[in-house]
């Protein structure tokens, strides 16, 4: 059986390949339970700093596979109910992570590959890659966390615009519009991608990760509760070892030594 998710890990970073590119990398249940699993299991590997999500062949992801859905033996509906939960293990994964998610965006990302995309923490494109909701077009309704990731990237208005209008945004409308953090020219995203992980993994991911939580809750946080929360997750950061030798060296006037 060829592996649909592959995963490769060097030097601190891990970079996983969704691999049906005959398929633009559109998602089936075996694929996305493959994917999942990988999340996973990269989310609690000491070893991995960091986390690189691409695609093969042309495609970043097209999303769910609609001919599999439409052929699934209990019908469409039970097809997507039972594809969210293993996309959402993996989105909800991504997004706890304490550590940073880079996507390789080297092509169309589509329906679940939209939201794919913009649930990781960073979003590198290549410069003919493209971004599409597409749910909308077939009549369905955004998943994999689209719906929260969406609206605070772009704001409210301009998100329910994407949803009612499905567009396709470039490269540059993606960065104008924050959906993106950098372009590079076609055939190096990836390698863009590795590099910005790299010197990532060089510093406090522990950290990162900290930031990373606080941020994602604070929308649903009262001020006072956030102070707290930011107050108690100082004092752990001092006490973690990253944080030791962060505050070591400063005092020491010397560069922190992270994941060495």
């Amino acid at each position: 059986m060829n592996e649909t998710a592959v995963v490769e890990s060097r030097a601190g970073v891990a970079t996983v390949t969704l691999q049906r590119p005959d398929a633009y990398n559109a998602f089936d249940l075996a694929m996305m339970e493959r994917f999942a699993n990988a999340i996973v299991s990269l989310g609690g590997d000491e070893a991995v700093r960091a986390v690189v999500v691409t695609g093969a062949g042309r495609a970043f992801c097209a999303g769910g596979d609609l001919r599999w859905a439409t052929s699934f033996a209990g019908g469409a509906p039970a097809a997507f109910h039972t594809l969210a939960a293993a996309f959402h293990v993996a989105i909800g994964e991504i997004r706890r992570m304490p550590k940073p998610v880079i996507a390789a965006i080297n092509g169309v990302a589509a329906g679940g590959g939209f939201s794919l995309a913009l649930a990781c923490d960073f979003r590198i494109m290549a410069s003919s890659a493209s971004l599409r909701q597409a749910y909308t077009s077939s009549g369905l309704c955004l998943d994999g966390g689209g719906t929260f990731t969406l609206p605070r990237l772009v704001g409210f208005a301009r998100a329910l615009e994407i949803a009612a209008l499905d567009p396709t945004i470039d490269a540059s409308q993606a960065l104008s519009a924050g959906l993106t953090h950098r372009v590079v020219p076609d055939g190096e995203s990836l390698a863009s991608a590795q590099a910005f992980a790299a010197e990532l993994a060089h510093r406090s991911v522990h950290a990162f990760g900290v930031c990373k939580a606080l941020m994602t809750d604070s929308y649903d946080t009262a001020l006072e509760a956030q102070l707290e929360r930011e107050r108690a997750a100082l004092s752990r950061c001092a006490a973690h070892p990253e944080g030791v030798e962060g505050l070591a060296a400063f005092v020491a006037k010397r560069k922190p030594r992270f994941g060495d």
